[in-house]
């Protein structure tokens, strides 16, 4: 377990604590570099974004990168999909990799258990709440004053 607690709030004041993160992973050496794949488990308090109020967010997720000198000047060699990390000191820091990627993963949109079914509960005189997943599954439903058009072009062969 790494406890990154005190350096990740410095870096972001809207994360209210953090648990110490689980971390299983290997670095190797591979023809391209430094290849470092760690799998992290680490829970997340920040507060809601619709009223403030503490959440603990889960985050379970895999970093693969790699790691190159600041000498090396060939970071062509790699696809366009790695991630490539320049140390500048040639040094890794596992701490640094951690509170990276634990920002990268917090969501942008975090509610309480509440506020979610409160959501769904959304809607007014001839207006409802439609979330763009709920919006996404329904693009296919035809409005009932065009449906007869659907008809109109269909060929007679």
């Amino acid at each position: 377990m790494v406890d990154i607690a005190v350096s990740i709030k410095a870096r972001d004041e809207d994360i209210l604590a953090i648990s110490p993160a689980h971390v299983k992973g290997i670095f190797s050496q591979d023809t391209l570099g430094l290849l470092g794949y760690l799998r992290v488990a680490v829970t997340v308090t920040v507060p809601s974004t619709r009223s403030l109020v503490p959440v603990e967010v889960p985050l379970k997720f895999d970093i693969s990168e790699y790691y190159v000198s600041h000498h090396d000047n060939n970071i062509e060699r790699f696809d366009e999909n790695d991630v490539v990390i320049i140390l500048e000191n040639d040094v890794i820091d596992l701490n640094q990799i951690l509170e990276d990627n634990i920002l990268l993963q917090i969501p942008t949109k975090v509610l309480t258990t509440e506020e979610r079914q409160q959501a769904a509960d959304l809607k007014g005189n001839d207006w409802n709440l439609i979330e763009e997943d709920h919006k996404a599954k329904n693009s296919n439903d035809v409005d009932p004053r065009m449906a007869k058009l659907k008809d109109f072009f269909k060929n007679d062969d």
